[in-house]
């Protein structure tokens, strides 16, 4: 098994989320894929989850499926980062009733949802500054 320093995975971790452009989004599989620990994806949300510096757009990080992540806070943190998203012109839909997209599959957890397939950014590969 490997390790992973931590301190550089989120410093790639960050390097990465500032490169999604605004109006995409990409999953927390792929941020970890992309920074070299494809099995890592929970690491990448607990990367953002304690993130200080605000030029990193953590707002279009989502799950694989689309949902926007609760945080178990009442819906505080969901609600913010659908906000966000949609000031950058990203359609939000309410994860239940009219306007979702059937093809995510049920149980994927999340109150909101964002189609991946309008807006996703998935890159084969980054250049990361290596330092």
């Amino acid at each position: 098994m490997t390790t992973v320093n931590a301190a550089e995975f989120h410093a790639k971790v960050y390097e990465i989320t500032r490169m999604i452009p605004p109006g995409h989004v990409t999953s927390y599989g792929h941020i970890a894929r992309l920074a070299g620990s494809p099995r890592h994806s929970r690491m990448v949300g607990a990367a953002l989850k304690f993130l200080q510096d605000p030029s990193v757009p953590w707002q279009r990080v989502i799950s694989s499926s689309g949902a926007i992540s609760d945080r178990g806070d009442g819906g505080e943190g969901a609600n913010r980062q659908a906000q966000r998203l949609r000031e950058e012109g990203v359609e939000v839909t309410d994860a239940v009733g009219a306007g979702v997209d059937t093809s995510i599959r049920p149980g994927s957890g999340g109150t909101y949802r964002v189609s991946l397939a309008r807006y996703g950014w998935f890159p084969e590969s980054v250049e990361l500054n290596e330092e």
